[in-house]
């Protein structure tokens, strides 16, 4: 294992962000990517409105933002393609499998955030 403070995630900590390279930066968001993503397929219960209420994004986002990331390297992923990356299954399987009619509370707070 080696000593404290000789472990890579030791080393890690005494870095700021503009000392990492490029390369290990991408790797770090990338993962930080995969972790979120994982946490939202096994909170299925959390729906996407709740998401949009208390942080103004949701998976829908996400793969709007994917999708966007693919075309900007020239890849071509349609919307219901990255929507299938992030919600780990046809969108419309888990629309049916998990999403809940949102409550008027929900509506409402969503309308609010939303200006109208």
């Amino acid at each position: 294992m080696g000593l404290p403070g000789d472990r890579p995630i030791d080393r890690m900590r005494n870095q700021t962000m503009t000392e990492i390279d490029a390369n290990t930066r991408t790797e770090l968001e990338a993962a930080a990517f995969r972790t979120l993503v994982q946490h939202l397929r096994d909170k299925p219960e959390v729906q996407n409105i709740d998401l949009m209420n208390l942080a103004d994004f949701c998976r829908n986002c996400l793969s709007k933002w994917y999708k966007a990331a693919a075309e900007d390297k020239g890849i071509e992923l349609d919307y219901d393609a990255a929507r299938e990356i992030v919600y780990g299954m046809p969108y419309a399987e888990w629309k049916a499998k998990y999403q809940a009619e949102a409550t008027p509370e929900q509506k409402a707070a969503f309308d609010a955030k939303q200006g109208g």
